[in-house]
């Protein structure tokens, strides 16, 4: 698949990027290599490959979802630093932009 400057350009504008011009040729050809690559890819038949979705065979292990006894709110809070009406309170970080 041929790729052209204007492309190039085009998606660049989309991400807020700018270019030089020495930049912008060597991206569109690596670009281009990349569609190349992707194009051969396709190419290959892959009608007997079994999709997946790691390399390795993976199993994960889960234990059975059982209620267990939980803990107040007293408790939980009760290591807190700082509380206030049953909640944990923590310093401001985003400050008001009004």
């Amino acid at each position: 698949m041929k790729i052209s400057k204007k492309d190039v350009l085009d998606t660049a504008e989309l991400a807020r990027l700018e270019f030089d011009d020495e930049t912008l040729s060597k991206f569109t050809r690596q670009l281009g290599d990349i569609l190349v690559h992707i194009d051969e890819l396709a190419e290959l038949d892959t009608k007997d490959v079994e999709p997946t979705s790691h390399v390795l065979e993976l199993s994960i292990p889960f234990r059975k979802d059982e209620v267990n006894q939980t803990i107040t709110m007293e408790e939980a809070l009760s290591n807190a630093p700082s509380k206030e009406d049953g909640f944990f309170t923590v310093p401001k970080v985003i400050e008001d932009q009004s």
